[in-house]
């Protein structure tokens, strides 16, 4: 079969140009007439006559002789309709495999009485496909949008532009209060312009608007360490579609402070690949250097708490990643939300933002016994006044003991559970006692249950199986009785 060769070297394609190229430079000292075809062959471990082709495939039609070879059968030219056909076959069904297409294309085909066409031409129109199309009939949407979408990333034009926040459960084995070990979850507040921490949480307790606010707390305002200087009021928080960033508390919070808030697509996390970038850092960085660390067995003994584990967390942050220049910025993170002398936007005072981010807002109304809330009931001398009115509480989920009380937006007074006066419960406390007793019941009502259950089965078995003895029956005689008289 012979060959049939582009003759115009500008319908060449890059490839096509880099491999003319990379064949020229083969055989230019056999067209210098410096060195053997044999001796270039052998210097290149090419076979002896494929250098041969090339020289004389050249000097036929000069660089573009060079390209790749192309056979007649690959340029027959198939009807518009045929190659959609044998798209749409490979486009139809993922399991089926190049040989198999080429089945049915034959068949296809006859049907239509054309030639059929060979595997090579099939396998052709197949490679012609474009990935991003085969990838969408074959794996989906979702594969296709993580492959090939647009992606559209937020960048911050300076500090506290954007804040990006979080959350990731932690490689590592850490000891609770139990003794036990377990994995720790990590809150974390990020700001996108300087790629700088503002603030973290790191708790047992899964991701929830409360750690979402103690977050927030702590990176909105003045931190107690002297090299961390990230605070203030962000313009933009923006998350994923969590259940605790979309909460009606977190709504309530961003209102209140101006604080616009920005999810990402559902399912579609790629916009925040930075504080992703950083949950990878730490765990290579930080986390694989300490006892415990999940994907090394052999450190999983003696691990450590959860406050060491604060401890070691804090000391990373500060003295290493604020003050080490950041790949993407090339500049230290620290460094770049201070330059200029940027000034941030804060809150009137710590009370006013503990009130706002640590206290969750709900109405009640005053009864004639107090304000009974979670099963609980709260009182104080001031709520005498207003029976029967609709008042907004706002209290800290971490301690139950008092509750704030607002009338009209106005502060009113802080009611008191007598039951919980001195002690600091909080809600999760109140909730596990409470699941805590309701199970106790369960458990009562059930052994009542068995025991009449166990009753009316003893007494099943003795009604049933053990049969009433008759009254023994007389006997009936054979022989016949003689009639007697009365008179006799």
């Amino acid at each position: 079969m012979g060959d049939d060769i582009r003759p115009d070297l500008t319908a060449l394609s890059e490839a096509e140009r880099a491999l003319a190229l990379e064949r020229f430079k083969i055989i230019l000292p056999i067209l210098e007439k410096d060195v053997s075809l044999r001796q270039v062959a052998l210097d290149n471990g090419i076979l002896v006559r494929t250098i041969y082709r090339w020289v004389q495939r050249y000097k036929k039609r000069g660089f573009a002789g060079l390209a790749r070879q192309y056979r007649k059968q690959y340029a027959r030219s198939l009807s518009r309709e045929f190659q959609q056909l044998i798209e749409g076959l490979a486009l139809q069904n993922s399991s089926l495999s190049i040989t198999a297409i080429h089945r049915k294309a034959i068949i296809a085909a006859k049907n239509m009485g054309i030639m059929p066409p060979s595997y090579r031409v099939v396998r052709s129109v197949i490679d012609r496909i474009k990935p991003s199309l085969m990838k969408l009939a074959r794996e989906g949407t979702k594969a296709y949008s993580e492959s090939y979408d647009l992606i559209y990333r937020r960048e911050a034009v300076g500090p506290n532009a954007i804040w990006q926040a979080d959350h990731t459960q932690l490689d590592i084995l850490v000891k609770n209060e139990d003794g036990d070990q377990e994995k720790p979850w990590l809150t974390v507040v990020l700001d996108d312009y300087s790629r700088a921490v503002a603030g973290y949480v790191l708790s047992f307790s899964p991701p929830s608007a409360i750690q979402t606010a103690l977050a927030l707390r702590q990176a909105i305002w003045r931190k107690a360490h002297p090299n961390w200087h990230v605070c203030g009021i962000p313009q933009i928080l923006y998350t994923d579609h969590g259940s605790d960033f979309v909460s009606r508390h977190i709504e309530q919070v961003a209102a209140d402070l101006k604080i616009q808030l920005v999810f990402s697509a559902v399912g579609r996390p790629r916009g925040r690949g930075k504080i992703e970038r950083f949950f990878s850092s730490l765990s290579q960085m930080f986390l694989s250097n300490l006892p415990g660390f999940a994907c090394s067995r052999a450190r999983r003994s003696g691990v450590l708490t959860l406050p060491q584990l604060g401890t070691a967390l804090e000391h990373y942050i500060i003295d290493e990643y604020l003050s080490t220049p950041h790949s993407s910025t090339k500049v230290a993170p620290r460094a770049r939300w201070e330059a200029n002398g940027f000034l941030p936007q804060m809150p009137e005072s710590l009370q006013s933002l503990d009130l706002l981010l640590l206290t969750v807002a709900k109405t009640r109304q005053i009864r004639p016994d107090g304000i009974w809330f979670n099963g609980m009931r709260y009182i104080d001398p001031t709520l005498a006044a207003y029976v029967g009115e609709t008042v907004l509480l706002r209290y800290d989920p971490r301690d139950m003991a008092e509750i704030r009380v607002f009338f009209k937006e106005r502060f009113l007074c802080r009611a008191v559970c007598q039951e919980l006066a001195g002690e600091t419960v909080t809600l999760r406390e109140i909730v596990g006692a409470r699941n805590r007793q309701r199970r106790q019941l369960q458990q009562v009502i059930q052994e009542r249950q068995q025991t009449v259950d166990a009753l009316i089965e003893a007494r099943r078995w003795t009604t049933t199986d053990i049969p009433e003895q008759a009254p023994p029956k007389t006997k009936l005689s054979t022989t016949p009785k003689l009639k007697r008289y009365r008179h006799e």
